[in-house]
């Protein structure tokens, strides 16, 4: 209830953001009919339209976006027979004869009250339209909610969140509707001249369809206005208890007075994976009498990769003694659901244990899982005794683990704790971190310095250099997906201001995959002994697949320092930085 609260508020706030204000001649364009007859089906419209478009972003990821692009610009097309059959109500007469058009029906049809029609249907194309144009306009809130459906899947749940985020925005707009109705109908009635109100709607309705086509719902629009809800949206998730996705602080559940680890529930199905790596595939009956843990990961993300030397330690000195150990891989980005990605991974990364690829997140679903990595416990009657969520404490996983097989029979379980000294990438992090994940894609992009912020799937010139701590910046031809950013001509570049040891940044070659080089800088100079594993000391590299790049690993004292990426080719397609 308090998450549909909590989408509801969201929906209501869209009123006042930059993105909404393009959207709002469209709404209207028709304050002065009759509310039930044209401005509730028209809200209606725009509420389902919207519900529905952005379940499919939820369900279908990048070709969902697609789809939602090309909605985009049908319904760019769609408003703008509406504005110009409104400004010459002849025309759509002429270019439709002997069909009736669309434009007859959203403008000369509607306005013919003494004809009788009553103007639902016009209208809620309109809506249609409106939803299609307002969908791709998302705050914290909605990322929330879309966030939660990619990794959950789609759900009716989803889409009830969805319908309370529309609903809340068809509030404030119908709020406005009304208020603007009133307004609308006393100039019209002091004027006298109504037939040229609609012709200068009809105006309003073509300038807003150019400024969405041009982008100025997202770009100039952002500059320029005073209101942006995006901070109150954001407040609103954290009040409602949103939470992390790759938490750095550790969540373990403690073991009770005695010592004795309670049991927190039965261990889930595993079924559902659409792969199985290392082993035949495994189920829940099979593995009863065996300890079992359960590593959700991912291969890009830094926390997981920095877990993976212990998990398989742990693997190869306890199987003899009954422990299986399963990986479940739980794509975050689109690319990781690429089997053959997965498969290459766990090669390089010299995984030996069975691993389930849960590209439908059946398995994440069901142990009702959050967080990368997530490490879970089973005893040998197949219930779950101890969970942890995200890196560290290592040693007390591992007192677990022989407990677990102690209490399953068996004998002279070692005491000894692993020695891991993971290197390169799989490193423990530095004590003295002070710059966070930080995604490039608009969904959940921060501290995005660039003049104009993020220009929305559509290419864009971008400049700027990050001054303050945590600051990042594009310079170059990019195109910024929900995802990703995406490199357009070479020469692009991206520069961030840190504070750690250790640079990563997850990275990939273009659609048609070739090598991408590019050139690292640490304060303008080249990194020398400062360089990550996938440079050299001059800052040389080469993107050629998918991963977490490691750009910087410094040694001695650590400072606020300005990193800077230049890609000497196009195509590069930048997903996030972590640190270490």
């Amino acid at each position: 209830m308090l998450l549909l609260l909590l989408a509801y508020v969201g929906g209501v706030l869209t009123i006042v953001s930059p993105c909404i204000l393009p959207v709002l001649p469209f709404v209207f364009a028709r304050a002065d009919k009759p509310f039930l007859q044209s401005g509730l089906p028209t809200l209606i419209g725009m509420a389902a339209t919207f519900a529905v478009v952005a379940t499919l972003a939820a369900v279908g990821g990048g070709w969902a976006v697609a789809a939602n692009e090309y909605g985009r610009y049908a319904a760019l097309i769609l408003v703008a027979l509406f504005g110009l059959a409104l400004v010459f109500p002849g025309l759509s007469e002429r270019l439709t004869h002997p069909l009736v058009t669309l434009g007859d029906r959203l403008s000369k049809r509607a306005d013919s009250a003494a004809a009788g029609h009553a103007a639902i249907w016009p209208s809620l194309l309109l809506g249609v339209a409106i939803g299609l144009l307002w969908a791709p306009c998302a705050g914290p809130v909605l990322g929330l909610i879309l966030t939660g459906a990619a990794l959950n899947g789609a759900s009716a749940t989803t889409t009830l969140l969805l319908l309370a985020y529309a609903a809340g925005a068809a509030t404030s707009l119908a709020l406005a509707l009304l208020a603007g109705g009133r307004v609308f109908a006393a100039m019209k009635s002091s004027l006298g001249v109504g037939e040229w109100v609609r012709r200068g709607v009809g105006v309003l309705v073509l300038v807003a369809a150019g400024a969405i086509a041009m982008g100025a719902d997202t770009g100039v629009l952002t500059r320029l206005s005073l209101a942006s809800t995006a901070s109150l949206e954001q407040r609103l998730v954290d009040m409602f208890g949103g939470r992390s996705m790759m938490p750095n602080a550790e969540t373990a559940v403690a073991s009770n007075d005695k010592g004795e680890l309670p049991i927190e529930g039965k261990m889930p199905s595993i079924d559902g994976a659409v792969e199985w790596l290392n082993s035949p595939p495994l189920t829940r009956e099979a593995l009863k009498g065996k300890v079992v843990l359960i590593d959700f990961w991912t291969y890009s993300c830094i926390n997981c990769l920095r877990a993976l030397p212990y998990v398989e330690a742990w693997a190869k000195k306890y199987k003899a003694e009954g422990l299986v150990v399963i990986g479940v891989h739980a794509p975050e980005f689109a690319f990781e659901k690429k089997i053959a990605n997965v498969k290459q991974a766990v090669s390089d990364l010299g995984i030996t244990y069975p691993v389930a690829i849960d590209n439908n997140y059946a398995i994440w679903r069901a142990f009702n899982n959050e967080y990368w990595p997530a490490h879970y416990f089973i005893d040998a009657n197949g219930n779950i005794r101890h969970h942890h969520f995200g890196e560290g404490d290592y040693d007390g996983s591992e007192r677990v683990i022989q407990k677990l097989l102690a209490e399953a029979g068996h004998k002279n379980v070692s005491t000894g704790i692993v020695s891991v000294d993971g290197s390169g990438i799989e490193a423990q992090p530095s004590e003295t971190v002070k710059s966070p994940e930080t995604y490039v894609g608009y969904r959940r992009a921060e501290n995005f310095v660039s003049p104009g912020g993020a220009i929305r799937d559509a290419s864009h010139d971008y400049t700027g250099k990050p001054d303050e701590l945590n600051d990042w910046a594009l310079n170059g031809n990019w195109t910024i997906t929900p995802e990703h950013a995406a490199l357009n001509a070479a020469g692009g570049s991206i520069s961030f201001r840190f504070h750690a040891r250790d640079l990563h940044l997850v990275l990939g070659p273009g659609p048609d995959g070739k090598p991408v080089r590019f050139k690292v800088t640490i304060d303008g100079k080249a990194p020398d002994a400062g360089h990550g594993a996938d440079t050299d000391a001059s800052g040389d590299g080469t993107v050629t697949t998918q991963r977490l790049y490691q750009l910087v690993r410094q040694s001695g004292a650590i400072a606020d320092r300005t990193f800077k990426i230049e890609f000497l080719d196009p195509g590069v397609q930048a997903f996030a930085f972590t640190f270490g």
